[in-house]
């Protein structure tokens, strides 16, 4: 079992949602998060002066799969979120000791679904 989590342009949620969906992975929890890469945020402009933003609005998802669905969610991953610019985000890969489904207590595999 693997924990996956991503991060990716808010823009690009909805096509990284769709490519996890074709490829059977319906189990995805979604947070809106903060922070900066290498682009190191970005500088707007306000009122005649350059301010510059440390932190980017950007999307977290969280994906437990059992081990023949891990490079089917890579791949859906990168397929729906990459764009080629600086910023398309990371994927992070842990791996994932357990899984307990509280309702039937169900353990390991058969309790991430």
């Amino acid at each position: 079992m693997k924990y996956i989590v991503a991060i990716v342009q808010p823009d690009r949620m909805e096509d990284v949602l769709q490519k996890l969906e074709d490829r059977q992975i319906h189990l995805v929890t979604v947070s809106t998060v903060m922070g900066r890469g290498r682009q190191k945020g970005v500088t707007a402009v306000y009122r005649s002066h350059k301010e510059a933003g440390s932190l980017l609005k950007k999307v977290k998802l969280e994906i437990a799969v059992n081990e023949e669905f891990v490079q089917a969610a890579i791949d859906a991953i990168v397929e729906g979120g990459r764009t080629g610019q600086i910023g398309d985000g990371k994927i992070f890969i842990f791996d994932l000791n357990d899984c307990i489904r509280i309702r039937t207590g169900e353990t390991g595999g058969p309790a991430i679904g």
